[in-house]
Formats: structure tokens, C-alpha cells, sequence
């Protein structure tokens, strides 16, 4: 068929945004190749050129606090508010040693140039130093009258002193060789936040929540200058000199390098605070040399207060740039960008967002679905290139946070709307990167937006205020001249529902648009007045999401119910109810031509549906919490989700894929299987044994091992697979073996690969096996209870030794064997060897129909014959007299454990021939018990 439609059964999850930075300490490599950053109660280690976890460091359940990294980047140290520090090694993520460093939480940590040393700055106002490699405590400093906010070592390996800043104000100089405080620098007004060296090692610089930069000499400790900065500073750092940010700086400024004043080098450093702005200073005169325009880290302008800024700073390696980092937990990443006049701009070249907190709604951008725009619980929108996932821009513009998105392709140009709190519609340019048209006219906050599908000329919102609007912007919008954003006027309003709005749709054709509200209905509405058409109700609770069929007359609704009904447009009525979430339904949307369609909810599931059948094929749980927003490519129907947990997942078809493969799975076994028969057909027991481990067929493995157990001598081939196998196989057969020795019926070849195996390895090697104590633990009980089985079959056969030595005394004199001589005799069954014993001694034609009934196996009937026999016998001879007696088992037993005075002469010969016979009974487990129940009739002459 032309237009057969192939449905979708799987989806593949890439994890594209995840959460990796909460706030907190953070060190960057020396080389800038990874991040290490606090996450909560973890440790994550992040690509950078891929914005990736590498590695989760788990923590103790308290929040992480300090961080420090050595100088060649292999280990890790990291400090929780348990006051525990624990020390790493990155290569293997596994923790080397763990110790009680403070008896506070630790405020920062530091390592020496040489990764030996070992810092640590608590909020006990102490201040301790550690041997990494001994693991002991080598200086303890106390002094400062606050809490130690930083600690740093002189970069030079051959100076032994420790700089620490206090909230006390105060900057103090330990010298490690002394073991005491050598100077204390007191020029502060408040906390000392941040501390540097300069580059010629002579130069300490001390930044504080006081607007000042002071400059310390540290050859006498005097402070050689004071630099006002007007703003409450986080961090310093100096620029060496030479570096590329330097040598740009100076000639934007006309500066000449290297200059001099007073017969001190200068110091070029970089400052960042609470504005938010990157600052960079030259030492002489409190010069700034640069200075931001406009921050890039405040996210909001209060009446009463500035909310954002940067926390930290720290240069690029060969000091090419400089990352910050703001206080919603975005990392900058600037460089130097020279203009064609020969000015200089640091210019964000990079985002990395470590916590997007909840993702409120997603969209994939263009035909080509390159970009993918996220709102967040912030007032930006940001955009992210879908083969890097970083974060490329972000749309300021909001002054509250982002509620819902939409995007059309008009022009040639990509436009993006945007619905916020702030009860306004913003119409994005993605290429220029600017707002171009607001719509304000709603009194509430804007919940959901929708463009047009056919002209593309308007778009239609719906708001808390109960009411929605009908926008045009075709007719106003001109991309060629554009200096400032247009104001929009709305077209059509109308008040639609008794409740909040939730959600928009635009019908295919334009002709219709369908509103979803906690009023628990959704309503269909003519365009472009407004004009009411039907009422859909049904659903039990508010409904979150609607949207129009691409290719019937019907509508989709999810509501808070739990499930999700599709409706007739030509008449309102229910024609599916879909049900099979835990929680309220908040998005579904059309897949496969409109034959399938996702649905997400509050559960945190994902879940795949064919309407025909109202089945769900597939679920998929890769969220932990609720899943807000989710978007759908046009093209290649990529889905991508988001939610509460601050997690963004892509999903793929792999449907396809999953086929080739199962297909190509089926041919190779069946190929395999084909081999197995050939090696079984050949008597290629290795191969067999192989093959049937690949294909895992422990159906065929048993057979193979029953027919070599069955021929008697292949210990060399058993020897020989069993040293091939690798740990994972091993442990494989050893699961068989589990389940092989529960059943009696496998339970003597399950011993007889067992033996074997217990022979041919080592112990050393089969305690490495994964999960050994828990297979032993299944193996042991019934081996245990086979062994029972089978000494109790042995007790058994003591009986027929007694009945034997018993009727010895009746038998010709010249023939005196032993039942333990005739037990010794491995060519027959035991059975056989009884018979022998009676053709030999009574040759009475009688006896011919017990041999058949032996050869028959049926035990009982043999005894109830050689009873009948016995009595002919016994009426033959009237001058005999014979005596029944039953003898139980046990007696038997005590029979032997105290035997007559006759047969003490033979017993030495009597237990040597138990043993064999013992032997011989373990090794062929077909022995059939001759006596059968709790007690045996056995006839005796008296």
C-alpha cells in the first residue's frame, strides 16, 4: 500500500541537559579540559567540550561545601557539612581515604604547588594543614577571630607560606616552617572573600565585601595600595603578564607593557561582584582598563533590590579568557573579541548551565529542528544547539518568569513567541536574537500561545485571566527596519472559560481553535471571531493539553484525571477515553500521521499509544518527577521532555534499528544453531559446549553434558571448556548448575560438572566470580539433600548384605561368597549380581520368572515371587520349619553396628568391602532399591 504508515514502537533516551551544579564550590583543571562541581550531596565531573557528566563522585547525604583539586588534576579532595573530608582518585571515581578534618563545616580547601599539601579553612576559626600521602595532620593555626572564608599557598614550592582571609576582616600569613602566624594584614572593613599572587610571587591581593582591592607588599607585608571597585567583590584574580588579555587591554588603552612606578612592578587584575560585570585593573593609579557594558549574569531588577551577579572567577589556562560564574548557577565562558577600530569586548563564547531548575515548556526550532528553545522558571528563554546541547544565547526581555512557547516559520524567519507572568507575548527574531513584537492586553499570566498553521500570520493566547486573544503581527512586521519592538493590538478577544486556560491549538486549516481550562472542559471556538461551536465535557479535572488531529476531524484532551479522550468535532462526542497513567495527564501530542500519539504526566512517564487499538506499546521511565513540557520535531518526530527534576531528555525512533537487529540476531542463531547440531552430529563436544554458551541454551548445554557424562571418560574435553571460560560464563554455568541440581532427575550430571569443575580450577579463581557466596548458597542445600538421598539408598542395601550372610549358612560349602564380593563387581547392576547369586545356589526352574521380573524392574513383584517360592520350598520339606519375621531398617542398621560372634572374624573384610560398594553406588546413581518402605519381609530358616 502507497500509504502504509509504519508504527512506532520504541524510543531511544539521550539524556541531553542534566543537572551538575547547585551552587557552591567548583574547581576547573589546570588543563580547562573538565569542570568538577558540588551537586547537592555529589560530586560531578563535566566535559567541557561536550558539557557532559563524565563522572558522579557519591557523597555522604550532606551538602558538599569545599573542593580542591591537585596540580596535576588526577585527584580530588572534597569536604561535606559532616566535616568529612574524602579523597579521590578521578581516574577510577573511587574514594582512597576518608577523615574528620574540622569540628565545623569546612569553608575552602587548598593544595600546595607540588599536590602534597593539603589545606583545609574551617568555620571553627581553625586552620589545618595535612600530609596527602601520610594522611595525618602536619600544622593546626588558630587566630582568626571568625569563620576562615579562603585559604591559598605562595605558588612557589620553595616559599612555605599559607595566606588565609577571615570574616574577622583580617588577612593573616603563616609561615609552615616556623609553624606560626609571621603577619596579619588588617586594611579590610568586612569579610575577605578572595585572595592572589601575582605572578612574580611578591604581590598579595586581598578582595572583601568592602568595594576595595588591597595590594600587600609580602616582602615587608605593608600594603602598597588601596583600589576602590564601588561594588561588594567574590572574586580576584591577577593576569600574568604577557597573556594575551593583557597585551589587547593595553593597546585599547594606549598602555605600554611592563611599566614601572616607584620601582614596583605593576598588576593587572580581573574583578567580579555583585553588578554582575567583568572589570579588569591596572595596579597603577586604580586604573580600569575595561569594563562591561551590560551584565550578562543579573537575571532580575527588583524596586528594592539587584538579584544576580557572579560568585566567582577564575582564568582560562595560558589566560586566554576567563570563566564566571553566576549566582543562578550558569558558567561564562568570555574571550577576547577585537574589532575592526581595534577596540576590545569580552564576549560570552560559551554557556554551561549547571541548574535549570523546573523546565516549564520546549520547542524545536526551524525545519531543521537545529536548535531547541527551554523556558525555565527564569525570565530568559534559552536556546540550545542540539548537537553540543550548550546553550548558544539567551532571550532577556521578561520581567517575569516564561510560562509557555510556540514557534512558526514566517519569512524566512524563525519566530519564537513566548507567554509570561507578566501578562505579555513576546515575538523572538531567532536570527537576530531580538524581541520584535509584544502583545500586552491580558490581566493575568499568559499560560498558553499558539501560531497559526496555515497562513502563519497570527497566533492566539490564553491566559489566567479566563479569556483569549487573536493576534495578527503579518501586517506590522518588517524585518528590514526593525529598531525596537512593535506593539501589538489583539484582533478578537472573548471570555472562554470559568477557570484558568492551560492550553491552545490552532486547527490545521485555521478554522478552528480548541481551549483546555481547569473548569475541567475543553471548547471549540470559530476563527476569526471567536465564536462558539462545542463544548467538550467528560473530563473529571481540569484538562492540561489539547491539540487537533493532523489528518482527522477530532480533538485530543489530557486532563488531571488520569486520562486522555479523543473527541468528534462534527458532534462533541467521546470516541476514545485512554487510560493507564498514575497521575494527571499534562501533555499529549500526535505522532505517525496522526495514528499514534505520547502522552507525559505527573508520574514521570513517557508513554507510546496506538489509537486503533487503544493500546500503549511502550512506557519509558526516565524522568524522576513530573514532566512539564514535552515537544515533537515535524520532521523527524524527535521528541524531547522536561520536568521537575531540571532534566531535559531527547528521545529517537529506533524502531527501525531495533528491527534490523533483531533480524540479524535471528539469522546468527540460527546460523549458531545450525553449527551446534553439526558439533553434537560430529562429537565435537567443545564446540557443542561453546556454541550453546553463546546462544544461551542451557537446554542443549545439558544435553551435551549428559552424553558426556553417559560415556564415562570425557574428563579431558570438560577440562578443556571449563579453562576457557571467562568469569562471565562461569558464572553462567554455575547458575545452570543451580537449577540443574534442584530437579533428581539432572541432579547427577549438575555433581558430575561440578566435580569437575571444583577439580580443574583453583579456589583463587572461583572466589572472583561475581555472586559466588549467593550461588554456593543455592547449590550447597541440595547437594546436601541429593547426598542424603543416596546414603539413605546405601543404608538400604545393608540389608540385602544381611539377608545374603544369612542365607550363606544354608549354601553349599564349597561356594562361599560374600554379598560385599558380589557389590564389588563393577561389570553388572547390582540386581544382576543378586541373580547370579541365586542361579548359582538354588538352580530351581521356579526361579525364571523372577529374572524377568528383575530385568522388568519391578522390585516388588520379585519379592512377593521369591516369598512364594520360599514357601514351595518350605512344604516340600516337611522337616524344615520356616519363620517370617519383618526387620526394620533400623535394625538392620543395629545389626551391623553390633555384629554375632560369627561373623566377627570377616568383619575388617565386610566394612573394607562396604566402602567400595559405597564408591560404586555414588558413581552409578542408577541403582534400584530392591526394598522399598519402612519395613522389608524377609524370609528366614530357621
Amino acid at each position: 500500500m502507497a500509504n502504509y504508515v509504519n508504527s512506532k514502537k520504541n524510543f531511544k533516551c539521550v539524556p541531553a541537559l542534566q543537572q551538575f551544579y547547585t551552587g557552591g564550590p567548583f574547581r576547573l583543571s589546570s588543563d580547562g579540559s573538565f569542570l568538577v562541581c558540588a551537586c547537592n550531596d555529589e560530586v560531578k565531573v563535566v566535559d567541557l567540550a561536550t558539557g557532559s557528566v563524565k563522572n558522579t563522585l557519591e557523597g555522604d547525604s550532606e551538602l558538599i561545601v569545599a573542593l580542591a583539586l591537585t596540580p596535576d588534576n588526577k585527584y580530588l579532595f572534597s569536604a561535606s557539612r559532616s566535616t568529612q573530608i574524602k579523597y579521590w582518585d578521578l581516574s577510577s571515581a573511587t574514594c582512597k581515604r576518608t577523615w574528620k578534618a574540622h569540628n565545623g563545616p569546612v569553608a575552602d580547601m587548598a593544595c600546595d604547588a607540588s599536590g602534597g599539601l593539603l589545606a583545609t579553612a574551617g568555620a571553627d576559626r581553625n586552620i589545618l594543614v595535612w600530609d596527602v600521602d601520610g594522611g595525618y595532620c602536619t600544622h593546626s593555626f588558630r587566630g582568626h577571630q571568625g569563620v576562615v572564608t579562603t585559604v591559598i599557598f605562595h605558588p612557589d614550592p620553595h616559599c612555605l607560606l599559607l595566606f588565609s582571609g577571615s570574616d574577622d576582616a583580617t588577612v593573616r600569613v603563616w609561615d609552615l616552617v616556623a609553624k606560626k602566624c609571621i603577619s596579619v594584614l588588617e586594611k579590610h572593613f568586612s569579610t575577605v572573600t578572595s585572595l592572589a599572587i601575582s605572578g612574580n610571587g611578591w604581590n598579595l591581593l586581598s578582595a572583601g565585601r568592602d568595594k576595595v582591592v588591597n595590594i600587600w607588599d609580602l616582602r615587608d607585608y605593608h600594603c602598597r595600595a588601596t583600589i576602590p571597585t564601588y561594588e561588594p567583590l567574590e572574586a580576584v584574580c591577577v593576569l600574568p603578564d604577557g597573556s594575551r588579555l593583557v597585551s589587547v587591554m593595553n593597546q585599547s588603552r594606549g598602555l605600554p607593557e611592563n611599566q614601572k612606578k616607584s620601582g614596583a612592578a605593576p598588576v593587572y587584575f580581573l574583578t567580579v561582584g555583585e553588578r554582575g560585570i567583568v572589570r579588569i585593573w591596572y595596579s597603577e593609579g586604580a586604573l580600569c582598563l575595561y569594563e562591561q557594558k551590560s551584565s550578562d549574569a543579573i537575571i532580575s531588577s527588583d524596586k528594592d533590590e539587584l538579584k544576580g551577579g557572579f560568585v566567582s572567577a577564575v582564568l582560562l589556562p595560558l589566560a586566554q579568557g576567563v570563566l564566571c560564574v553566576t549566582a543562578d548557577q550558569r558558567f561564562l565562558f568570555y574571550n577576547v573579541d577585537e574589532s575592526d577600530e581595534g577596540k576590545c569586548d569580552l564576549k560570552v563564547s560559551k554557556r554551561l548551565i549547571g541548574y535549570n531548575e523546573e523546565i516549564v515548556d520546549l520547542k524545536f526550532l526551524g525545519d531543521e529542528e537545529k536548535f531547541l528553545a527551554v523556558a525555565t522558571n527564569l525570565e530568559q528563554v534559552r536556546m540550545y544547539d542540539l548537537s553540543s546541547m550548550t546553550c548558544v544565547y539567551e532571550l532577556p526581555g521578561h520581567t517575569d518568569i516564561v510560562l509557555c512557547l510556540d514557534t512558526v516559520v514566517f519569512s524566512g524567519h524563525i519566530l519564537l513567541a513566548s507567554g509570561s507572568k507578566d501578562h505579555t507575548v513576546r515575538i523572538w527574531d531567532t536570527e537576530s536574537k531580538s524581541c520584535v513584537c509584544v502583545a500586552a492586553g491580558h490581566m493575568g499570566a499568559v499560560g498558553a500561545v499558539a501560531f497559526s498553521k496555515k497562513a502563519k500570520n497570527f497566533f492566539v493566547s490564553g491566559s489566567s485571566d479566563r479569556t483569549i486573544k487573536v493576534w495578527s503581527f503579518a501586517s506590522v512586521l518588517d524585518f528590514g527596519g526593525i529598531s525596537k519592538s512593535i506593539k501589538l493590538s489583539s484582533q478578537a478577544a472573548v471570555a472562554a472559560h470559568d477557570k484558568d486556560i492551560n492550553s491552545v491549538a490552532v486547527a490545521p486549516n485555521d478554522s478552528l481553535i480548541c481551549t483546555g481550562s481547569q473548569d475541567r472542559t475543553a471548547r471549540i471556538w470559530r476563527l476569526p471571531d471567536l465564536v462558539p461551536v462545542l463544548v467538550l465535557r467528560g473530563h473529571k479535572r481540569g484538562v492540561w493539553c489539547v491539540e487537533f488531529s493532523p489528518v482527522d476531524q477530532c480533538v485530543m484532551t489530557a486532563s488531571g484525571d488520569k486520562t486522555i479522550k479523543i473527541w468528534a468535532l462534527s458532534d462533541g462526542s467521546c470516541l476514545k477515553t485512554f487510560e493507564g497513567h498514575t497521575a494527571s495527564v499534562l501533555r499529549a501530542s500526535f505522532l505517525t500521521r496522526g495514528t499514534q500519539f505520547v502522552s507525559s504526566g505527573a508520574d514521570g512517564l513517557l508513554k507510546l499509544w496506538t489509537i486503533k487499538s487503544n493500546e500503549c506499546i511502550a512506557t519509558f521511565d526516565q524522568h524522576e518527577d513530573k514532566i512539564w513540557a514535552m515537544a515533537v520535531g515535524k520532521k523527524t518526530e524527535m521528541l524531547a521532555t522536561g520536568g521537575s527534576d531540571s532534566l531535559v531528555n531527547l528521545w529517537h525512533d529506533c524502531t527501525a534499528t531495533d528491527e534490523e537487529e533483531a533480524l540479524l540476531k535471528e539469522e546468527e542463531a540460527a546460523l549458531k544453531d545450525q553449527e551446534l547440531l553439526n558439533a553434537l552430529a560430529d562429537t565435537d563436544y567443545v564446540k557443542a559446549i561453546q556454541l550453546a554458551f553463546e546462544l544461551r541454551r542451557p537446554y542443549k548445554l545439558l544435553n551435551v553434558f549428559t552424553e558426556l557424562y553417559s560415556k564415562g571418560h570425557a574428563q579431558d574435553q570438560i577440562e578443556k571448556v571449563i579453562r576457557e571460560l571467562g568469569k562471565e560464563e562461569l558464572k553462567l554455568l554455575l547458575e545452570y548448575l543451580r537449577e540443574w541440581n534442584t530437579k533428581p532427575k539432572f541432579s547427577h550430571v549438575s555433581q558430575f560438572v561440578l566435580f569437575q569443575l571444583f577439580n580443574f580450577l583453583p579456589p583463587t579463581e572461583i572466589i572472583e566470580v561475581q555472586g559466588i557466596s549467593e550461588l554456593l548458597e543455592g547449590l550447597i542445600p541440595y547437594a546436601q539433600r541429593h547426598y542424603s538421598r543416596l546414603d539413605r539408598l546405601m543404608r538400604s542395601t545393608f540389608l540385602l548384605d544381611y539377608t545374603l550372610s544369612s542365607m550363606s549358612v544354608l549354601s553349599p560349602t564349597e561356594t562361599n561368597l560374600s554379598s560385599s564380593n558380589l557389590l564389588a563387581r563393577t561389570g553388572d547392576p547390582p540386581y544382576a549380581q543378586i541373580d547370579q547369586f541365586h542361579q548359582t545356589h538354588f538352580p530351581e526352574p521356579n526361579l525364571t520368572p523372577r529374572q524377568s521380573l528383575l530385568d522388568s524392574g519391578n522390585t516388588d513383584s520379585v519379592e512377593v515371587t521369591a516369598r512364594r517360592d520360599k514357601k514351595k520350598r518350605v512344604s516340600a520339606n516337611n522337616s524344615e520349619k520356616t519363620t517370617v519375621a519383618e526387620v526394620k531398617i533400623g535394625d538392620m542398621e543395629n545389626a551391623f553396628d553390633e555384629p554375632d560372634v560369627a561373623d566377627q572374624g570377616s568383619s575388617k573384610h565386610k566394612r573394607a568391602s562396604s566402602k567400595k560398594r559405597k564408591s560404586i553406588a555414588l558413581g552409578n546413581a542408577s541403582v534400584k532399591r530392591i526394598a522399598s518402605g519402612n519395613a522389608v519381609t524377609i524370609a528366614l530358616q530357621a
